[in-house]
């Protein structure tokens, strides 16, 4: 399935964490060490999103990250403090288009999606009559991971927390169609929340930064793994693991 990662700390160059580390994301693209649920490689997109002073910057692609012979130079020139990338490998059925290439974003979110919505498209049918019908019309891609963007864009547009908008989610989805990989990742430049359903996820944290991602981007042993079924929430100076079942 897909891999993705965030930041959120001291402005570092994209490619800190996209193309430097020895298991960066571009690599991780390529020769990633934990595919469960199918799949070999990750060449069906990719995104980057982060925040700057004028606002939030996407730049999504329907094509293998490593083809895009511009992104090193353009990874290597700009720097942020909040940052969420994504490589995709496209369930079977779904479309290889440039707006399924994650993060999703509205304002200063940015949303990504790694695993399957079991059942798709019947199971998530009625938690998407549940949305306003222009939402439907103009999701993104006719995705199960669009579709997630959404549900979990209508909670933070309703007031919810980052964190209260994925554990919201998870728990529906879950309900709905048992079985489905879930790990949601969401920023909004000052705080990220992510969540660990049947899929991997670690992260690093020395409490003036901190990276999440779907694979270790090194070997350092700073690196410590999110267990199953929970909700992790953090700033850059600051980080909880909860059960989802508490969140």
């Amino acid at each position: 399935m897909c891999r993705h990662l965030a930041y959120l700390g001291p402005p570092v160059p994209l490619s800190a964490l996209v193309f430097d580390p020895p298991h960066s994301l571009s690599r991780q693209s390529w020769a990633p060490r934990d595919m469960r649920g199918g799949g070999t490689i990750n060449a069906d997109g990719f995104g980057l999103g982060w925040h700057t002073s004028g606002g939030v910057v996407r730049y999504c692609r329907n094509t293998p990250i490593w083809s895009d012979t511009t992104l090193p130079s353009l990874g290597a020139s700009v720097l942020s403090g909040s940052i969420l990338a994504a490589v995709r490998s496209a369930t079977a059925g779904m479309p290889v288009v440039e707006t399924a290439a994650a993060p999703f974003g509205e304002g200063p979110w940015l949303f990504s999606h790694n695993g399957v919505v079991a059942g798709w498209p019947s199971s998530p049918a009625k938690l998407a009559g549940t949305l306003p019908v222009t939402d439907l019309l103009t999701l993104d891609a006719p995705t199960d991971a669009a579709l997630l963007w959404v549900l979990v864009r209508d909670r933070l547009r309703a007031g919810a927390s980052l964190a209260e908008a994925v554990a919201g989610v998870v728990a529906e989805v879950l309900r709905a169609a048992p079985g489905s990989r879930l790990n949601l990742l969401l920023t909004d430049g000052v705080a990220l929340a992510a969540t660990a359903v049947g899929h991997s996820l670690s992260y690093m944290s020395d409490f003036s930064f901190i990276t999440v991602a779907t694979e270790p981007l090194d070997d350092r042993p700073a690196w410590r793994p999110v267990p199953d079924g929970t909700l992790l929430t953090a700033t850059a100076t600051d980080l909880t693991l909860t059960p989802l079942g508490e969140a």
